[in-house]
């Protein structure tokens, strides 16, 4: 085990990567739950969702396996793998949203997004074989790898918000602070009770209470159930249920005719350039999503080379894009390298090992569905709006007295949640790189390849119909 993980080698020990390892997992295990509601935007009251979310239960967990298990096998790095935050949120406003306003069939919807994330992630794949993802990740400008993460961090703490009342719409300011006063508690408990959950995760959290997320999760949803009065309904006859929907709705999606009609047919997102869009949208959102974390998480291990880029760069992005298409295969939307994995680099992990923990640890999961679907939104919404604050300390690092830097840096971090989309801030962010750098006379060559993606992000503001 030492020799083939390189424990010794990499000044660790076996008992230090599986702690790390454990680490890891309650500091990310909250997606197991977070993620079916994000798919289904908490739409539950929908015919469908209830399918839905069973199987993207089930294929959530799966994906964190095999993309964690790719991690600790192949590359031999720390590092974990889920379903992305706000890729998750991309993925309900892009095929499940559009699908409830026209009150259409939400499992095709669904189904159909599987196979644009399955598109994506073969691109992914061919992209990092041939070393072009992470010939872009060191070509990006510094400012932008550092704005990403933050603005993903905003935008999903944005969402943990909106989804239990804290922010509410205005037709005057279009958002405001949930309204306390003269409502019933039943209407604002939700938001309280979440409010109070950030507090307790942020508190174990500086207390360096191991799984603070985690257990904030398990208390908050104590403190629902305690404070309205109500009873969990824990059915474990359901344990089959979610592997049911699994089999028939979900890890079959990309084996139907009917789902790569209904995605590239034209009946359901339009046009066939709206498709291109969405799949190139979908690439993008994951290469810079990975590139921050990557260089985050390994940046804590101390896992930069001479250069400043993550060692063997080229095989975590293949591992990034392998659990991509394994996870729209399986039916869920595009997996990622979690940021959370930092907490086990922080606890001493630096090998492989580490991710094998994690990945044993999330099969487990697999048996445990109804203890999940007990957990109310007001005890996820934490989560949420806490792993905002974490992604947020890149930001510190962008030198603002460059405008050079702090325009597109601010422009990408505020644009994420302003326009509800993770790929419209990096794609404004870099617009505004190109347009400063090109007309104060500070082009160079390594500015190619934002370029062209400033140009590919150009089109589709102008072209696109999402």
């Amino acid at each position: 085990m030492d020799k083939f993980f390189k424990i010794s080698e990499r000044g660790s020990n076996v008992k230090t990567e599986i702690i790390a390892g454990l680490t890891t997992f309650f500091a990310m295990a909250y997606i197991i739950v977070v993620n079916p509601n994000q798919i289904i935007g908490f739409s539950f009251d929908v015919p469908g969702a209830g399918q839905i979310w069973n199987a993207v239960y089930i294929a959530s967990i799966l994906a964190a396996v095999i993309g964690t298990m790719l991690y600790a096998l192949y590359a031999n790095l720390p590092f974990a793998q889920a379903c992305g935050m706000g890729l998750n949120s991309f993925f309900f406003t892009s095929f499940i949203l559009p699908q409830i306003i026209i009150e259409g069939d939400v499992i095709k919807g669904y189904q159909a997004g599987l196979i644009i994330i399955l598109v994506s992630g073969l691109i992914f794949l061919i992209l990092s074989i041939t070393g072009a993802r992470s010939y872009i990740a060191k070509a990006m400008p510094e400012c932008i790898k550092k704005s990403i993460p933050a603005g993903i961090g905003l935008f999903i703490a944005f969402i943990g918000f909106q989804n239990v009342g804290i922010i509410q719409a205005n037709q005057y300011t279009l958002v405001q602070f949930v309204k306390l006063n003269g409502v019933a508690w039943a209407d604002v408990a939700p938001a309280v009770i979440a409010l109070i959950g950030f507090v307790i995760i942020a508190i174990l959290s500086k207390l360096n209470v191991k799984g603070a997320v985690l257990l904030g999760i398990f208390a908050t949803t104590v403190i629902y159930y305690l404070a309205t009065w109500q009873l969990p309904n824990l059915d474990m006859s359901s344990v089959t249920q979610p592997f049911k929907d699994f089999g028939e709705i979900g890890i079959t999606a990309v084996f139907q005719a009917d789902s790569w009609k209904n995605a590239f047919g034209g009946e359901m997102f339009g046009s066939i350039f709206t498709v291109v869009m969405l799949i190139v949208t979908f690439c993008l959102v994951d290469m810079f999503d990975t590139i921050g974390t990557l260089y985050g998480a390994a940046s804590e291990a101390n896992m930069l080379d001479e250069n400043g880029d993550p060692v063997d760069i080229d095989k975590a992005m293949t591992c990034d894009s392998v659990a991509t298409v394994a996870g729209s295969i399986c039916g869920t939307s595009t997996v990622t390298t979690f940021v959370e994995c930092a907490s086990g680099v922080a606890a001493g992990g630096r090998t492989g090992l580490t991710s094998l923990v994690t990945s044993l640890c999330f099969v487990v999961c697999l048996f445990l569905s109804p203890l999940a679907s007990i957990i109310p939104s007001a005890a996820t919404a934490p989560a949420l709006i806490f792993v905002g604050v974490l992604m947020l300390k890149n930001f510190a690092k962008v030198d603002m007295e460059d405008m050079r830097s702090a325009v597109p840096a601010f422009l990408t971090l505020v644009m994420m949640p302003l326009t509800y989309s993770i790929a419209n801030g990096i794609g404004i962010g870099a617009m505004a790189y190109v347009l400063i750098t090109l007309f104060t006379g500070k082009f160079q060559k390594k500015d190619i390849a934002v370029t062209v993606i400033a140009i590919l992000f150009a089109c589709k503001f102008v072209f696109g119909t999402m």
